[in-house]
């Protein structure tokens, strides 16, 4: 018996990597709020953002096999999550700017009425472009940078302040795909089609 795949997430980029791998899913919100500043590690602190976000969902579905995760960006020893605001934004492009950076994504898989769970984590180190302030400006303005982790995409334009990508580029993203395709397979859940 397969149960159904339920995102616990709110990021578009997450569905759209899911959907392109071809997963059936839906997609809940979970309502908890990211911790930031709590004396963690990089690593530390997004495996537990991602388990309180699966957890809250898989609570409420526990029949349903749940997927959340977390991703945020290690500079030095600054962990850096989604800018306040567009001040907060340009500060972190600034922060970034000709310098590299891990990105680490955990994520949480678990299926409640199975009392069964996984979870893992992917770094990928990013090379960032020197940045002008006119670069950075024109890049707030064109992609939004209030939702992501280090203020900045991958994907649509993100070669613009991304000089190369070590690791996985999925999990630049949002979700290393690699690893998540063979846990959720672990879990009867594959894609339906390509």
């Amino acid at each position: 018996m397969c149960s159904s795949l339920l995102l616990a997430s709110n990021s578009p980029r997450r569905r759209e990597l899911l959907a392109e791998a071809g997963f059936d899913f839906a997609v809940a919100s979970p309502r908890v709020t990211e911790k930031l500043d709590i004396g963690l590690t990089l690593r530390e602190l997004t495996a537990f953002n991602a388990f309180r976000k699966g957890m809250s969902i898989a609570r409420v579905h526990p029949k349903q096999i749940v997927l959340a995760a977390d991703t945020m960006v290690g500079v030095g020893n600054r962990i850096i999550g989604k800018p306040k605001d567009l001040g907060e934004a340009v500060t972190i492009l600034r922060l970034l700017s000709g310098r590299d950076h891990e990105v680490c994504s955990s994520v949480f898989i678990c299926q409640m009425e199975r009392t069964r769970s996984t979870s893992f984590q992917e770094i990928s180190r990013v090379h960032f472009r020197e940045l002008s302030d006119l670069v950075i400006h024109a890049y707030v303005e064109r992609v939004n940078p209030l939702d992501k982790a280090g203020a900045y995409a991958a994907q649509g334009g993100g070669n613009s302040v991304i000089a190369k990508i070590e690791g996985s580029y999925t999990n630049v993203v949002g979700l290393p795909m690699e690893k998540t395709i063979a846990a959720l397979a672990k879990f009867g859940v594959r894609p339906s089609s390509a």
